[in-house]
């Protein structure tokens, strides 16, 4: 389910940047997802839906620590958002915090932590531990991002020389 969803709009737009993408996006698939330097330690992101995210050092940026929880928390949001919608109807209401356990010297996350909040006021307890299981089964079963983090992943990197577009 989370696994070619990328993050959205913050809200958070800079009209001053072209918005075409490169002929040759860095990260080639089904859905190009690419940054571009605004300056030192500051990047947009950007897809080809038209999604911008700005990224760095900054007012109105997101750290990569930052869009990493928020990834896992997204995940888990939408994992679940089914199983919840169907038991507290189209409208509920749902406030995703998430933290991470920062290793300064190792420069890593050592764990997160993901709190999922709703109103569940009008159901019963034994209602109230079915929905739980079957929404704790939806993200374990679908949840791309936290497969990835908990089971680990490699990853590549490469320099390119070539021209880019301004």
């Amino acid at each position: 389910m989370c696994g070619n969803d990328r993050l959205g709009d913050n809200g958070a737009m800079d009209n001053t940047t072209p918005t075409s993408l490169p002929t040759d996006p860095v990260a080639p698939g089904p859905t190009p997802t690419y940054l571009e330097r605004q300056g030192t330690r500051q990047y947009v992101a950007r897809n080809e839906r038209g999604a911008e995210v700005l990224i760095g050092d900054g007012p109105q940026r997101f750290s990569p620590g930052d869009l990493l929880k928020l990834a896992l928390a997204a995940c888990n949001a939408m994992s679940s958002d089914h199983r919840l919608e169907f038991k507290l109807g189209e409208d509920f209401r749902q406030v995703i915090g998430v933290s991470g356990e920062y290793d300064g010297d190792a420069d890593r996350y050592d764990s997160f932590e993901v709190e999922l909040i709703q109103d569940l006021s009008s159901l019963s307890d034994d209602e109230r531990q079915k929905l739980m299981r079957r929404a704790e089964a939806a993200i374990d079963r679908s949840c791309t991002i936290g497969h990835t983090i908990t089971r680990g992943v490699t990853y590549t990197r490469s320099f390119r020389s070539e021209p880019t577009e301004q």
